[in-house]
């Protein structure tokens, strides 16, 4: 049995069969219906409709021999057997074949013909090897039975109805396989040819070969899963793209720290050295060691945040006291680069937020800002717009290119590729920024000009209050 069903071809071939076999056998059970229904129906209501026209001759009375001679004339006219008896016992001698009285006549069938209605009986009959159909029409003068009329007619078998059209029928029936064989052939090889092509492409895909594409153009269910194979396809392709990216970046970005830390460490315990820069080489391990912090713990950053499981520790939290209070350690370093800090923040605005995160966003944004800034202003600013609240970070630092804006929050994406890595980040900030952002249930952008500034906006739901 299971090598009949492995295969979806044998699978619609096999649904094919059974749909002809069904047709032929409701066919054949829908022929006998007709039979019944139809062919019976129509005699037997024939027998009646000719039995009540035949008894409107009757007046009343006694049965007269003029009108038993009438009705034996009409009955050598009609293709029905036809006597017309006073007394039903008298059939036994009318009739052809051996008659049971109590059995052609019971106590309930006399009692609908007293009521005036006809009696209709079908029964098998050895001589003439097929069943017959009979009508009993009662004669009633007033409420007295004086006579019957008596109809029968051997009912055709359903070969003989139908052996008119046999041969038409055994021909078509030959023609209908036919044809079914051979447009099911077409439809199974059309339907399994793309199912096929994507077993193939299926195979391509797992051995790594992610540029294989299906051409099915067709508007059905196999081409709409042609074209979410394709687009399958084209999503593991771009997902290890970026892996690879991503790999290759982080052992970049970890080469430059690891070749310092190896290099200065070699030159202090090789004795290479001199005494006088021993604690420059140390600061500079201590530097790259940091970087290395920095940059391992924003990738831990990210696959959390990635993580389906992650989930953020919301509260409502005044946003305005969380960013004066994140401010607060940048005193220092605005000091030193001269900088000026302005900010105008909306005390009434309370989201539903984690305190950590938010901090996380406002300290990669000022890193940025403070890190391309010097002897310039960096303005802050939050109010409240249709859609929430809007976070506006603004500093009059070097700018980005235009090019180069939509990129910003791709992985270790670096603006200037030529700046060395003690003046840059991580290049992972901005896609952190932009994941919590997301998280929290708002939007990131950014808009810059060359020797202007950069200005980063975030918008962000807030608290029905």
């Amino acid at each position: 049995m299971k090598s009949i069903t492995n295969s979806i071809a044998k699978k619609l071939w096999l649904t094919i069969t059974a749909a002809i076999l069904i047709t032929i056998i409701y066919s054949y059970f829908l022929s006998y219906l007709f039979y019944e229904k139809l062919y019976v129906k129509n005699v037997e209501t024939s027998l009646i409709e000719e039995g009540q026209r035949l008894a409107s001759e009757y007046d009343g009375g006694p049965l007269t021999d003029e009108l038993k001679d009438k009705i034996e004339w009409y009955g050598t006219k009609s293709e029905s057997e036809i006597f017309i008896v006073s007394n039903p016992r008298e059939l036994s001698a009318c009739l052809p074949f051996d008659i049971d009285y109590e059995a052609l006549i019971t106590g309930k069938e006399r009692e609908e013909l007293l009521k005036g209605k006809p009696v209709q009986k079908i029964g098998y009959e050895e001589r003439f090897d097929r069943n017959i159909m009979a009508v009993v029409i009662p004669l009633l003068d007033e409420s007295r039975l004086e006579g019957i009329i008596y109809l029968y007619l051997p009912l055709a078998k359903i070969s003989e109805v139908t052996k008119d059209f046999a041969y038409l029928w055994m021909i078509a029936a030959v023609l209908f396989l036919v044809i079914a064989i051979f447009f099911g052939t077409i439809l199974v090889r059309r339907l399994t040819k793309p199912l096929k092509e994507m077993k193939a492409a299926a195979e391509r895909v797992s051995e790594g070969d992610y540029s294989i594409k299906i051409n099915n153009q067709s508007k059905d269910e196999i081409g709409e899963l042609s074209s979410a194979f394709n687009h399958m396809a084209s999503s593991i392709q771009r997902e290890d793209e970026r892996k690879k990216e991503f790999l290759a970046n982080v052992s970049h970005e970890l080469r430059t720290p690891l070749s310092y830390v190896k290099g200065y460490s070699e030159a202090l315990t090789s004795g290479i050295a001199k005494k006088g820069n021993h604690d420059r080489y140390i600061q500079l391990i201590y530097r790259e060691a940091s970087r290395m912090e920095r940059l391992v713990g924003d990738l831990l950053d990210l696959s959390r945040l990635d993580s389906e499981e992650f989930k953020l520790e919301k509260m409502p939290l005044p946003l305005a006291q969380i960013i004066e209070d994140a401010l607060q350690k940048y005193r220092p370093v605005l000091s030193d680069k001269e900088i000026n800090l302005v900010y105008e923040l909306d005390p009434e605005i309370i989201i539903n937020g984690d305190e950590g995160r938010m901090e996380q966003i406002i300290q990669n944004i000022m890193d940025n800002s403070i890190r391309y800034t010097d002897n310039g202003e960096i303005t802050i600013k939050l109010y409240k717009v249709k859609s929430g609240c809007c976070l506006e970070i603004n500093d009059t630092g070097i700018g980005i290119p235009s090019e180069d804006i939509n990129k910003l929050k791709q992985r270790f994406y670096r603006v200037n590729k030529g700046r060395t890595r003690k003046d840059g980040g991580t290049g992972l900030g901005l896609a952190i920024v932009e994941k919590i952002v997301n998280l929290h249930g708002g939007k990131l952008s950014i808009s810059s000009k060359i020797g202007i500034g950069t200005t980063v906006s975030i918008t962000l739901p807030v608290m029905d209050l």
